[in-house]
């Protein structure tokens, strides 16, 4: 953890709902005029979109089948944590990225599946920002938590993730209920070996729950809503939360344990933007007083 030079990381698997989290974040930045390193956790997988149909093909021959992007294997967990550590030291790293599709490749004169050459990270930003599969992720060899400020889990209850994988991947990938269905077999090892664990090493949870039935989510034909759901937001320490005030603002919502909050889910924007803003703004105090020279004040978590 750095005070001149914080890292906050929004972890969560394929279909959580990580990416609509950043957009809230980028939204808070831009509101505080923040100058934010913006790093996707698909820029660190190992392998571009052919390399891995390779790879994965080669297990399989090999009798290997829970090669997936959720293990080490597939990723470069080294070099993230190379890349927190150093941020936080020097507020420098390398970063890339990894280009979806063909709308984030043209730029670039690159095919999508690929990634862009390594860059070194600009000088004078106030924070680093990961979203991805990874952030908290920690193994005999790597602990990418350690250097994190604030950890943020996006963990919708399991059935609910698959229909959003499902969908989205059909949508917006092309692929087949089956094959998707495989993917998410093959992936179940690495994601409850190494996925699972960072939600017990993250500061704040985000836990949707929708209330219709998901019982057979291969068969769903619809995502719920956020109005058919609800939030379940979990604190790892409750300690300097405002409770009341949450509650307050957060209509209908209630506690359910000490360090738990219940809410519709249609307020997890605003229920993000209540809690993180304080979260940052305290962040952004303590990198201030570092850069002075002042005597740091205690950090939120």
């Amino acid at each position: 953890m750095s005070a001149r030079h914080p890292i906050i990381a929004v972890t969560g698997a394929s279909g959580a709902g990580t990416t609509s989290v950043m957009r809230t974040f980028q939204q808070i930045f831009r509101r505080e005029g923040l100058n934010t390193v913006m790093v996707e956790g698909d820029s660190f997988h190992r392998y571009d979109r052919a390399e891995m149909r390779e790879r994965m093909a080669k297990a399989q021959a090999e009798g290997d089948h829970s090669f997936s992007h959720f293990g080490p294997q597939a990723n470069l967990f080294e070099e993230l944590e190379g890349l927190f550590r150093t941020y936080g030291e020097t507020g420098g790293g390398r970063i890339r990225r990894y280009l979806h599709d063909e709308a984030e490749a043209a730029p670039y004169g690159q095919p999508p599946g690929t990634f862009t050459p390594w860059t070194e990270i600009e000088p004078g930003s106030d924070l680093l920002f990961y979203e991805g599969l990874h952030g908290a992720v920690v193994t005999e060899d790597v602990d990418v938590a350690q250097h994190v400020d604030l950890l943020i889990g996006v963990v919708p209850v399991i059935n609910l993730e698959w229909i959003q994988k499902l969908h989205r991947d059909k949508a917006e990938r092309g692929y087949s209920a089956e094959a998707i269905t495989e993917t998410i077999l093959r992936r179940m090892p690495d994601y409850v070996t190494y996925i699972c664990p960072q939600f017990s090493r993250t500061h704040v949870n985000f836990q949707r729950v929708p209330m219709v039935d998901t019982s057979n989510p291969f068969i769903a034909r619809s995502i719920p809503t956020a109005d058919e759901s609800m939030l379940i937001i979990r604190f790892a320490d409750p300690r300097g939360i405002d409770f009341p005030y949450l509650l307050a603002m957060l209509h209908d919502s209630f506690m359910s344990r000490p360090n738990t909050i219940v809410c519709p889910g249609g307020k997890m924007d605003l229920a993000m933007q209540l809690i993180f803003t304080p979260m940052i703004w305290r962040l952004m105090e303590r990198r201030r007083k570092a850069l002075a020279g002042s005597p740091q004040i205690p950090e939120f978590a």
